[in-house]
Formats: structure tokens, sequence, C-alpha cells
């Protein structure tokens, strides 16, 4: 009974198992870019602690390249993680790479809360 029912439905079957293998694959994907992120995050700020400038400025640099891809859930964590860190009062620590990618983040959450607001606004006069 099983075998006539998958010859059968072979064709249906084999692509109702390769749609959910790649829906396995994809969201283990973001998983893995997700933590892949944070150890980059935690490197970059391990290594600026303990006076490696020239490896810090390195991953600073792949941070910067990776701010409009992020998601804003990992934006806030970036924004979270780095403000224990620094001085938030401090209106130009630019030696200090953690505050400069403090600010960094702090700019692109600003200016991604400024389309969100949009957005909002725009739902709430189509009503």
């Amino acid at each position: 009974m099983f075998t006539s029912l998958f010859r059968s439905h072979r064709t249906s079957l084999l692509f109702a198992l390769i749609l959910v293998i790649s829906s396995v694959l994809v969201v283990r994907q973001f998983g893995l870019n997700r933590e892949r992120h944070v150890e980059l995050r935690e490197a970059f700020i391990l290594l600026e602690v303990k006076g490696y400038r020239n490896e810090a400025q390195r991953l600073y640099q792949r941070l910067l390249g990776e701010l409009p891809t992020l998601t804003n859930r990992q934006l806030l964590d970036d924004f979270q993680r780095t403000i224990t860190l620094v001085n938030p009062l401090a209106t130009n620590d630019t030696e200090n790479l953690i505050w400069k990618y403090h600010w960094t983040v702090s700019n692109e959450f600003e200016r991604r809360s400024d389309k969100t607001l949009e957005r909002a606004l725009k739902m709430a006069e189509e009503h």
C-alpha cells in the first residue's frame, strides 16, 4: 500500500521533502549568521579592551560592513552590549573604538526608528 501511494505521489512527496529540508537549512543559516555576528562583536570588544588596537580596528571595519544587514534585534543587542562599556555622556571619544561603534549603532538604530515611525503614521492615515 505504501509503495503504491509513493509511486502515485512521488513527485509531490519529493517536492515536500525538498521544501522541508530547504526550510530547515535556511533557518539554521539565520542562526549561524546571528551567532557569527555576536562572536565577531565580542572578539572586537575583547581586542579593544586588551589593547590590540590594529586587530580591533580590522574587526571594527567588518562590523561596520555588516551594520546595514543586521536585524533590528541584533542592532538593539549591539547597542545594549556596548552602552555598558562606554560613557554615553561623552561627546567625542573617537580614540575608543567601542565608543565609535556604539554611536554608529545608535545612529543606525535612530535612522531605522524614524522609518518605522513614518510607516506607522502612514498606516494610521490609511484607516
